[in-house]
């Protein structure tokens, strides 16, 4: 596994290095068999130092952590015992389907754009109409089942995925609801 390790405006010796190497590799290979590569980032905010956690696995899914504490490496362990978990909610859900993936995760490109927010919105002029673009980039979107795609987007921490639902290739978004279950959006299901 290839690993990434860096500090925002801090120092990360060899000692907390190795450290990071052996216990997160560790963790990983416990609940997956190949892992691809992780990036781990420490920062400091105020006293307390944060330790956030990226693990991509070969199936092409990511889990991410997150762990605060007043010391660096408190802070690591902290991340590393969330990783540890939702790695393994992850292979017992995937035990659970029993089902295995033969093959990875397949990505199409699509186009992303970030919006600016109006300052104004009172505003009726033709300009105010068409928001500003701030940024443009590309991002992937998966193919997965929607099962997949539901574990995906909470080993990740996001609110919501866009992704392919792999039984007819179209566009399908899961997303969180407020009231604590996922929401699934199909518009090929719509009438």
């Amino acid at each position: 596994m290839r690993y990434q390790i860096s500090g925002k405006q801090l120092d990360i010796g060899e000692a907390l290095q190795s450290h990071v190497k052996t216990e997160l590799g560790a963790t990983v290979d416990k609940y997956m068999q190949r892992p691809t590569d992780a990036t781990v980032t420490f920062s400091k905010n105020a006293h307390e130092y944060i330790c956030e956690a990226t693990v991509h696995l070969s199936t092409g899914l990511t889990a991410s952590a997150s762990g605060r504490a007043g010391d660096v490496y408190p802070a690591f362990e902290a991340c590393r015992e969330k990783m540890d978990k939702q790695l393994r909610r992850h292979k017992r859900r995937l035990k659970d389907h029993s089902r295995e993936r033969s093959q990875p995760v397949e990505f199409a490109s699509a186009d992303l754009y970030v919006l600016a927010a109006e300052e104004d919105e009172t505003e009726v002029d033709g300009d105010s109409l068409a928001p500003v673009i701030v940024a443009e980039m590309e991002t992937r979107v998966p193919t997965l089942s929607v099962g997949e795609a539901v574990m995906q987007m909470e080993l990740a921490g996001k609110p919501l995925l866009v992704f392919r639902n792999e039984k007819h290739g179209g566009v399908n978004v899961v997303y969180s609801r407020d009231d604590g279950n996922v929401g699934w959006i199909d518009p090929r299901n719509s009438k």
